[in-house]
């Protein structure tokens, strides 16, 4: 028995299938034909524990997916990456006839949810599917798998060129991250074009398209003062210690920094007398007493922009105000070299969407404005932008991701597949 929703989905887009090519409606119709067949798909997916650090668990589920590409006439290889202390990355490669848009798909095979997690199986209740990952991105995956395969049934993936790229490491990234996401990057210097199958942004029942996102990159802020008797605190021999300096440092950013599709954080700080951070960067241990000046503060946070200029402006504001020294202390601001860089509302990123309103005009839908970039987070999506232009969340509708319980709507599979697999089929057939 078919999936109720997608044919629902189908009848409410039939005023409009005029407008859709001979082709085009069979494609329509193969995605309604496999509704069954991707939700299991699904729970497939889902049942495999793929946390990051799940080694076996993230091949296990590239194994999945290659046995769904393959016989679509994909040329499927695994990209080992134990150097940087990860599975690796499943890259599939469908080879057309060169003349039009080269196209890339961008997923993720891991989730956040280790083993060790209590929520590792899929359930469903009519429309609403639960499970680890099922939205980010096991759902997205079946999108792009669902839209390939109803290209091919219907005859338009013949002469496509297209790549699939699914990481094994997005919610985790390993390091250094120059090789983690080297062949993500040629990917993007490789396509015309690249579509992202995270989770499609849906607020008061409107679907919107995600032509940009922000930035994340961490930084760390270590300060130094002079140690003694907290009677001598900010004398003119003592200073006022490195938490005071810290203190003054963040309460700076926290007035400064503010500016639009900008966000700053702090996410963990200690400081006394010694205080220290791992060699992870995630844990501060520190110690002192109420009449010793603190010797040593240390905090770690992350900054998020739209565009590389607003980055390196950031950068240099923060830099300029910690070197405003209190008396008798320093401090140093490190930013790492492994963060992700923005996807920035460019014009060929927003003409792409408009290809996609294009698509939803003749299905009948509503067609889908900007999401907010302030409300996405950073995604793999943006280490091709700079080269390929780009549209982002083309997964399933859903919430609570990264979360226990996290959930997507079953119909949003369906709708999702076919949006996705007609703009592939237009773009297939764009001069380069």
């Amino acid at each position: 028995m078919k999936m109720l929703a997608a044919l629902a989905f189908l009848a409410a887009a039939a005023p409009a299938t005029a407008q859709l090519s001979p082709q085009e409606r069979r494609i329509a119709a193969a995605v309604t034909q496999d509704a069954d067949r991707n939700v299991a798909l699904l729970e497939r997916l889902v049942n495999r524990n793929s946390g990051t650090l799940n080694l076996d668990g993230v091949r296990a589920v590239g194994e999945m997916v290659r046995a769904e590409l393959e016989p679509l006439g994909f040329e499927v290889r695994w990209v080992d990456m134990s150097a940087t202390g990860r599975a690796g990355h499943l890259v599939a490669t469908h080879r057309g006839n060169g003349r039009g848009k080269r196209i890339l798909l961008i997923g993720h095979l891991d989730t956040v949810f280790e083993p060790s997690s209590p929520f590792q199986r899929f359930t469903r209740d009519g429309d609403r599917a639960t499970g680890p990952g099922v939205g980010d991105c096991k759902g997205g995956d079946v999108v792009a798998i669902a839209a390939l395969r109803a290209m091919q049934q219907a005859g338009t993936l013949d002469d496509a060129d297209i790549m699939v790229v699914m990481t094994g490491d997005e919610e985790r990234p390993g390091a250094p991250i120059a090789t983690a996401r080297r062949d993500l990057i040629e990917a993007g210097r490789w396509a015309d074009v690249a579509l992202e199958f995270e989770n499609l942004a849906r607020e008061d029942g409107r679907d919107y398209g995600t032509v940009a996102r922000r930035s994340s990159t961490s930084w760390t802020l270590t300060a130094h003062g002079r140690t003694g008797h907290s009677s001598g605190v900010c004398g003119p021999g003592l200073g006022c210690g490195a938490i005071y300096e810290i203190a003054r440092i963040l309460d700076s950013f926290r007035r400064e920094l503010p500016e639009p599709n900008l966000t700053y954080n702090v996410g963990v700080i200690a400081g006394g007398t010694p205080a220290s951070i791992d060699d992870a960067g995630f844990a501060v241990t520190a110690s002192g007493k109420t009449n010793i000046v603190a010797e040593t503060a240390i905090a770690r946070g992350d900054i998020r922009t739209l565009s590389a200029g607003q980055e390196a402006r950031v950068r240099a504001h923060m830099q300029a105000i910690v070197a405003r020294h209190l008396p008798l202390t320093d401090a140093e601001l490190v930013f790492a070299g492994d963060g992700y860089p923005p996807m920035a509302p460019t014009a060929g990123n927003r003409a792409l969407l408009a290809r996609l309103n294009a698509v939803n005009r003749d299905l009948g839908l509503p067609e889908m404005p900007e999401y907010d970039p302030a409300r996405r987070g950073a995604a793999d999506s943006s280490f091709v932008a700079a080269d390929a232009d780009t549209l982002a969340g083309m997964g399933a509708a859903g919430g609570a991701s990264h979360a226990e319980g996290e959930w997507i709507a079953l119909s949003s599979l369906p709708r999702q597949a076919t949006r996705a697999a007609i703009l592939m089929t237009r773009l297939s057939r764009e001069a380069r």
